[in-house]
C-alpha cells in the first residue's frame, strides 16, 4: 500500500510539473510569436483604418490585401527583391569558398606561425562592428565601388566566426583518416572534398543558412554604400515604403512588405531546422 501511494504521489507530481512546464512554454511561445501576429494583422488593415485607431486593435473585421499591392507599386519592391537574391547568393557562395579553405588550412595544414595567425584572426572578433563599417566604407569608396554589387558583396565574403566554427568541426574528424588518405596518395584537395566536407555537412549547411539570413536582413551596410535605386536591397525598399505614406508613415504597406520578404527565410528555416540544430551542436562539441 505504501508503495502504491508513493507511486500515485509521484505520478501526480509529474503531471503537475508537466502542466506547469507546458503552460510556461505556451506563454513563452505567445510572447515570441506575438510580433509576427501583429505584423500580419497590420499588413491586412487598411491605411485609413490603421490611422483611425487611437487604441490599437488586436483584430480586424475588414481585412484587405491592398497593402500588398501598395508594397509593390509604391516602390520597385520586385527589383529590390531580385537585388537581394543576387547579393545573398553571390556573397554566400564566395564566403563558403573562402572559409572552407581557410578552416582546412588552420585545421590540417602545418605551416609556420599557424597558431599565431589563427589567434590574430580570433582577436578580430573583439573589434566593434562599427569600426569595421567605417573602414570598409572608406576602402570601397576609394576603390570606386559605391553603388555596385561588388561594393555590397566584398566586405561580407569572409567571417572569422564561421572559419572558427568550421575549423573546430574539421578537428573532430579523426587524424587517422587523414594519414590513411595520404598513404593512399590522396591529395589534400581531394581529401577535403571527398572526406571532410561530407562529414561536416550539417555544419556547412548551418553556416550557409545563417549567412543567407544575415545577408537577407542586412540593413546598415546596403543603406550606407548605395544611394542608387537600381542597387537597393529590400531593407532600403522597406524604408522607402515607410517614408512614402500619404502625409504619414505608411505602416500597413511596410508591414506587408516585411511579410513578403520574411516568407523565404521562414520556409528556409522550417526546411533545414534539424540540420541547423545538428550543425550548431556538432560545432560546439569537442571530442
Amino acid at each position: 500500500m505504501d508503495y502504491e501511494k508513493e507511486s500515485l504521489r509521484l505520478r501526480r507530481r509529474g503531471r503537475v510539473c508537466s502542466v506547469i512546464t507546458y503552460a510556461l512554454l505556451g506563454l513563452w511561445a505567445l510572447i515570441v510569436l506575438f510580433p509576427f501576429y501583429w505584423m500580419l494583422l497590420t499588413s491586412v488593415k487598411s491605411y485609413s483604418a490603421y490611422n483611425a485607431e487611437y487604441v490599437p486593435s488586436f483584430f480586424t473585421l475588414s481585412p484587405t490585401l491592398q497593402n500588398y499591392v501598395d508594397a509593390f507599386t509604391t516602390v520597385n519592391l520586385a527589383r529590390y527583391f531580385a537585388n537581394t537574391v543576387i547579393f545573398t547568393l553571390a556573397t554566400t557562395a564566395i564566403m563558403m569558398v573562402v572559409i572552407i579553405f581557410a578552416a582546412y588550412a588552420f585545421a590540417r595544414l602545418d605551416f609556420p606561425g599557424r597558431d599565431l595567425v589563427f589567434g590574430l584572426f580570433l582577436s578580430l572578433m573583439m573589434i566593434p562592428a562599427e569600426l569595421v563599417v567605417i573602414t570598409n566604407f572608406v576602402t570601397i569608396t576609394n576603390w570606386g565601388m559605391r553603388n555596385t554589387f561588388w561594393g555590397l558583396i566584398l566586405p561580407s565574403v569572409t567571417s572569422v566566426f564561421y572559419i572558427y566554427l568550421l575549423k573546430e568541426n574539421y578537428e573532430q574528424i579523426p587524424e587517422e583518416l587523414y594519414k590513411a588518405a595520404k598513404v593512399d596518395g590522396t591529395s589534400d584537395l581531394k581529401y577535403l572534398f571527398k572526406v571532410m566536407l561530407p562529414i561536416s555537412q550539417p555544419t556547412v549547411v548551418t553556416i550557409v543558412i545563417l549567412k543567407v539570413i544575415e545577408c537577407w536582413n542586412s540593413y546598415v551596410w546596403p543603406r550606407l554604400i548605395t544611394d542608387d535605386e537600381t542597387r537597393f536591397l529590400v531593407s532600403n525598399g522597406i524604408q522607402e515604403i515607410r517614408e512614402n505614406g500619404f502625409g504619414r508613415e505608411n505602416i500597413p504597406a511596410m508591414m506587408a512588405a516585411v511579410v513578403v520578404i520574411s516568407v523565404p527565410l521562414i520556409v528556409l528555416f522550417l526546411i533545414f531546422r534539424k540540420k541547423i540544430m545538428a550543425g550548431v551542436s556538432r560545432g560546439g562539441t569537442k571530442g
